[in-house]
């Protein structure tokens, strides 16, 4: 059997390995639950109960950058294996903790960077098994898993906080995430050398306008180029908002619509239809093109927000936080898709680790945004409306979003023309 005819089936086991390991990743987004019980328990305030959800977003979005670049030159299941490992001993670690300090090293530190690590190995091989028409949609199935974690993570916390203890639901959760992750890790490859993915069928490319594979930048060209800029400012601005009602929609929900024996109901609800987000924004994106997608649901997240105040009953408030989701969930799959669109997939895993930068960034704004907020005027409204603010502005930049121009450049002639792709190619800034 040919590489050709293999790919399918090859690809296909990939992505659903990078599917399972995100599903255990995001025990990331448990943290509204065990932060309540913090809260609620311990007694931490709540700006001290998001620390350490802060930290680890920030810790998680910077060794992207390295992960990314480490999984590109050795391939991703070492580096998935070795993420799993560090996430499971942060969980672990973290059921020693006492104070919110402790709880920034263990929690915040040590399994945010062991969530860059597994994280960044997932989507980058993945989407190598496919053809750029399908980049999206492939994009939008490997990160739905961490969106659709916290259906069963969320109850799971619950329940193991009702039946024990904080540091017992740490230690539980910590252990069983070193074995599944590095199970599944021994599942992840990148494509072989000279490999060419199938080309999708005529009626999936006339009903597509995804681009043709782009020349592979580097990030030192990357960063040349003003749309990086762009996009990690949109970046900033559409998750904070996210990240602020992920961290605290049990305590939101407490608050405003008086859910609290069921408090995990709406972080379960959020968390479904944050994969829903991803997948579906990856499929229409493909079709309509990316920017024109980030537009549509960055506003419909920012009047979401404008109206998060007033959903006062269970039902409301359960609509508010799915509708988060769904919206939220895109720039999993937007973001990286738009890198590979702009920069190529040959350094992919760096490249959009730069990106992901400003997912730590805004896992610094949001939640803390929503917890000194309340602290401060006993209610989230103000924050809410200043999220919804920060979405119509990324609304603006992702409607003047162009395609990066690489301007070709004659190789050079001789024995070793050919030696490096960046002598054939120039970015041209905009």
């Amino acid at each position: 059997m040919t590489q050709r005819e293999a790919s399918p089936i090859r690809g296909w086991t990939v992505v659903l390995a990078a599917v399972s390991i995100n599903l255990i990743l995001g025990v990331l987004y448990s943290w509204s639950v065990m932060g309540k019980a913090l809260v609620v328990q311990w007694h931490w305030s709540r700006a001290d109960a998001s620390l350490p959800f802060t930290i680890s977003a920030a810790a998680f979005a910077l060794m992207m950058i390295f992960a990314g670049r480490w999984q590109d030159k050795i391939g991703p299941r070492y580096v998935a294996m070795l993420g799993g490992i560090m996430l499971g001993l942060g969980l672990m670690a973290s059921s020693l903790a006492t104070t919110p300090v402790m709880m920034l090293v263990t929690f915040g530190l040590i399994g945010g960077l062991g969530i860059g690590l597994a994280y960044s190995a997932t989507t980058p091989p993945s989407i190598k098994w496919f053809p750029p028409a399908k980049k999206g949609l492939i994009t939008g199935i490997v990160v739905s898993g961490v969106g659709l974690a916290a259906v069963y993570i969320a109850p799971l916390t619950q329940y193991l906080l009702g039946v024990g203890s904080i540091p017992k639901t740490f230690l539980i959760l910590g252990m069983g995430t070193i074995v599944l992750v590095s199970l599944f890790s021994q599942f992840l490859a990148n494509p072989p050398a000279g490999y060419t993915p199938v080309r999708a069928s005529v009626a999936e490319t006339t009903a597509a306008p995804a681009p043709a594979a782009r020349p592979n930048l580097d990030w030192h060209e990357m960063l040349r180029t003003g749309q990086f800029y762009q996009l990690w400012l949109m970046f900033v601005l559409a998750a904070s908002a996210g990240l602020m009602i992920i961290s605290q929609v049990a305590l939101i929900a407490k608050d405003q619509a008086h859910i609290d024996a069921w408090g995990f109901a709406p972080v379960a609800i959020l968390a479904i239809f944050n994969t829903s987000g991803r997948v579906v924004s990856g499929f229409l994106s493909d079709r309509i093109g990316r920017a024109n997608t980030m537009v549509l649901a960055f506003v419909l997240q920012a009047l979401n927000m404008f109206a998060f105040s007033f959903y006062t009953t269970p039902s409301l408030l359960i609509f508010g936080a799915g509708f988060t989701g769904l919206c939220y969930g895109t720039v999993f799959t937007l973001f990286p898709a738009t890198t590979a669109d702009f920069y190529g997939v040959r350094n992919l895993g760096v490249n959009y680790g730069f990106v992901f930068t400003g997912f730590g960034v805004a896992g610094v704004i949001g939640p803390m945004l929503g917890g000194k907020i309340h602290d401060a005027f006993g209610s989230y409204h103000s924050a809410f409306t200043i999220s919804a603010i920060m979405l119509l502005i990324g609304a603006a930049l992702a409607f003047f979003l162009k395609t990066p121009l690489i301007k070709p450049t004659p190789l050079p002639t001789g024995p070793t023309g050919g030696a490096k792709e960046a002598a054939g190619r120039a970015v041209v800034r905009k």
